[in-house]
């Protein structure tokens, strides 16, 4: 027996969720004969059945079948997903449903006015996998937009369901995103950059104040810069020592957004990137931290004397001071590097086989990479590409011997060792192949492959300490046993530092250290302003 789209606790949940509809919502399907549409109406009669503000019909009239539309009744107000938005684009179905029964998306009033005022035709489809971890957010930006402002449509569209519409675009990556019909974004966009590409003069206007607003707060005792695990923790760690603490980062979870499954967080057997992520904010917003979101930090100017304020410098323009600095800014994936590989970017080249693989189903793929993640890659690919060809620039893959057991098993994987990755070709369009060197005699190699999963480690995100703090020879920030760095009262957390094997519970404990730290050093240390 399959198991049921809304088990007995998701009712539960969805059924609390539901108790905060303020206006009557319609659920309006547009079906065919397929099993898809057949899950379809069993989940929307399952919704419409938890809450009497909920309604349920299914005699749409939309092109795209299966589809359905949620609408505020006697209202313009619709939110459009083409598929079943489940897995990752659950929590995205979930708040299509509260924002248009008229629960108010949380965006600044500055972007709401700015969204309100856009004009001209926009009809907006995103594509998404339901194994992206970066398409809620894009998908749940655009509904927001199209809730705040009914003249802006948004269909989102599971590419799994619907492989004509994504022969049609060429879709190889995930999210993408088009504007009648021709594209306007690949890859993670935020509300900020999509405003900024619909009404740049509002953009601008809304950053000038952004900046006045930012550069007008009083000066944190600890600023923490980095919204992953180490930031987080250090941000709780913090706020429980009564310090007023500030958490800025581009993007809430940091690079666990992009992890899919998690089975070694300590009492956790199995969970995904993407929940954590969310558990995370749900902690850090049970104490009296200030999360400054979407905002990139470009410089320390570290205080003249011990006990001064520190200054971070953003993107932006804007200014915050504070008395402690804790950098937690984690690491980002490491790029081959050669010719083609920026050409082919979303086009074939990729660094997120859970995102992206699904658009590689029955095709020839490689992976560049043998440690624990390019191994993980080839697994999970094997299951869905028609060969893949694992490329290792070592004489040995290091992943865990449990990893590599399993991928011996895989009739449809070959594994190249002393492998260098020479060139990515194609045809001007897409990714059709790649050159490779063998190390040990010089000979090249050509490889027919329509894609490859690059999985070569990571790189700090440091480049902001550039001549500020101590960095090693990898560019990772010098910490000692109590994370200082070798600037008075700036510390260091996670990946981003000389903490030895990088995994979310080292980093955790990472910012909790440096939290402790930091806290220690502004009882001891006399505030020098």
């Amino acid at each position: 027996m399959s198991k049921p789209l809304l088990d007995d606790q998701l009712k539960e949940q969805l059924r609390g969720y539901l108790k905060l509809l303020k206006d009557e919502v319609l659920l309006e399907s547009t079906l065919d004969s397929s099993e898809a549409s057949q899950e379809i109406n069993t989940l929307l009669t399952g919704i419409a059945d938890l809450s009497d503000k909920v309604s349920y019909s299914d005699k749409g009239t939309a092109e795209l079948k299966p589809s359905f539309q949620i609408r505020r009744v006697n209202s313009d107000v619709q939110v459009g997903f083409a598929g079943l938005p489940l897995g990752h684009e659950f929590p995205s179905l979930v708040l299509a449903l509260l924002q248009v029964g008229g629960h108010p998306p949380k965006i600044p009033e500055p972007q709401l006015e700015q969204i309100r005022n856009l004009k001209g035709d926009h009809a907006f489809q995103i594509i998404f996998s339901m194994t992206c971890n970066n398409c809620p957010d894009v998908v749940q930006a655009f509904n927001a937009i199209s809730v705040i402002n009914p003249d802006i449509q948004v269909m989102s569209i599971d590419g799994a369901q619907f492989p004509e519409l994504v022969k049609k675009y060429d879709v190889r990556s995930v999210p993408q995103v088009f504007q009648n019909g021709k594209l306007f974004s690949v890859g993670r966009i935020d509300l900020s950059d999509i405003l900024a590409k619909l009404d740049k003069a509002g953009s601008a206007k809304v950053a000038q104040a952004r900046v006045a607003e930012l550069n007008a707060e009083k000066p944190y005792d600890t600023l923490i810069v980095g919204q992953g695990p180490a930031g987080c923790a250090a941000a709780i760690y913090t706020a429980r020592k009564g310090l007023r603490t500030g958490l800025i980062g581009e993007r809430f979870g940091g690079q666990i957004m992009d992890t899919a499954e998690i089975d070694n967080f300590i009492s956790v057997p199995k969970t995904e990137g993407a929940i954590l992520g969310r558990h995370l904010e749900e902690h850090v917003k049970d104490y009296p931290v200030d999360i400054i979101n979407d905002q990139r930090v470009d410089k320390l100017v570290p205080a003249v004397e011990k006990g001064g304020l520190h200054e971070v410098h953003l993107a932006n323009g804007a200014h915050l001071k504070a008395r402690t600095v804790i950098a937690a800014t984690g690491a980002r994936w490491r790029q081959l590097g050669i010719e083609g590989e920026d050409e082919y970017r979303t086009r074939g080249v990729a660094y997120c086989p859970h995102c992206d693989g699904p658009f590689f189903k029955g095709q020839p793929v490689a992976v560049a990479g043998g440690g624990n993640s390019g191994v993980e890659a080839a697994i999970d690919l094997a299951n869905l590409a028609s060969h893949v060809t694992l490329l290792q620039y070592d004489d040995k893959l290091t992943a865990d011997e449990v990893l590599q057991k399993k991928l011996a098993t895989l009739p449809n994987v070959t594994i190249v060792l002393n492998a260098a990755t020479q060139k990515i070709v194609g045809d001007g369009k897409k990714m059709t192949g790649l050159t490779w060197k063998d190390r040990k005699d010089g000979s090249e190699h050509t490889l027919d492959v329509n894609a490859i999963f690059v999985q070569i480690g990571l790189l700090p995100n440091s480049a902001w300490l550039e001549g500020t703090v101590d960095l090693s020879p990898a560019r990772e920030i010098v910490t000692n046993d109590r994370n200082e760095t070798s600037v008075p009262g700036v510390f260091g957390a996670g990946d981003v530092t000389t903490e030895p094997y990088k995994q979310i519970i080292i980093a955790m404990g990472s910012g909790a250290i440096a939290a402790l730290a930091a806290f220690d050093y502004l009882i001891r240390v006399p505030n020098a302003e």
